[in-house]
């Protein structure tokens, strides 16, 4: 890849990460909490990468974008782990948790 495609890229990266409910502002939301202060560029950088290799495989392979959903990362976590995560930040914060099943 040319030195000239890299700004190009990054800027539709930046223009992808400022959407909402798409696959690739939730990855940029991912990764820029993932890296910590001052990750943004590592993180546009990343969302790049995903839109050139999206790009080569619908070229390749002569299909349509089916975009996975702004709430990906979310669906994809398993639903206990999240569960215990949020009760130990609410014990962490000085609350008592009792979880009961919804009938």
């Amino acid at each position: 890849m040319t030195r000239r495609c890299v700004p190009a890229l990054c800027q539709a990266a930046w223009a992808a990460a400022r959407t909402k409910d798409t696959y690739l502002a939730a990855q940029f939301r991912h990764l820029r909490r993932r890296f910590g202060k001052g990750g943004d560029n590592k993180a546009i950088f990343a969302v790049g990468h995903s839109i050139l290799v999206t790009a080569w495989h619908l070229l390749a392979n002569e299909c349509d974008y089916e975009d996975l959903g702004g709430d990906y990362f979310v669906r994809r976590t398993e639903a206990e782990a999240r569960k215990r995560y949020l009760i130990r930040q609410l014990e962490a914060m000085g609350q008592r948790v009792t979880v009961e099943s919804a009938a």
